[in-house]
């Protein structure tokens, strides 16, 4: 029995693409290159490019037990501090969450609103609870398209 370790299986750098290894051995399982990574930074904090041997070698054998492994996160948004940056700026929390368009036109409304004093009073409230609204909808929006449940 061999006691010697081996890579986990996935998809691993083979030529001009990436080809599967099982866990034992390679598949006939090929995919074309994928972009490339995003610029990692070095221990200077400088920043480059990962990259490994191309697998398999020659001769066959298992992908190296540390070849590169990309992983791309995102930090969820969070509904709360969506609403509360709208509390107190009305689409303010739109703009956090990436729809910047809409949080201007909210924060433009109720500006307007306010300035037209008495006919106003309606649209300064009603700017400033839909952009609560939509700040705690945008943040469930964006997190739902980036597979984060909130």
């Amino acid at each position: 029995m061999d006691d010697a370790p081996s890579a986990p299986p996935g998809w691993y750098p083979a030529g001009e693409g990436e080809r599967y290894w099982d866990g034992r051995a390679w598949t006939p399982h090929v995919r074309p290159p994928m972009a490339p990574p995003v610029a990692a930074r070095d221990t200077h904090g400088l920043p480059h490019q990962v990259s490994g041997a191309s697998w398999p070698p020659p001769g066959g054998g298992p992908p190296p037990v540390n070849a590169p492994v990309y992983i791309t996160q995102v930090a969820p948004k969070s509904p709360a501090l969506s609403v509360l940056a709208s509390f107190f700026l009305p689409g303010l929390g739109s703009m956090i969450n990436g729809d910047v368009a809409k949080g201007i036109g909210i924060l433009v409304g109720y500006f307007i609103s306010w300035v037209l004093v008495l006919v106003g009073i309606v649209g300064v409230f009603g700017f400033w609870v839909w952009g609560m609204v939509d700040a705690a909808e945008g943040a469930r929006r964006w997190n739902a398209r980036h597979g984060i449940i909130s």
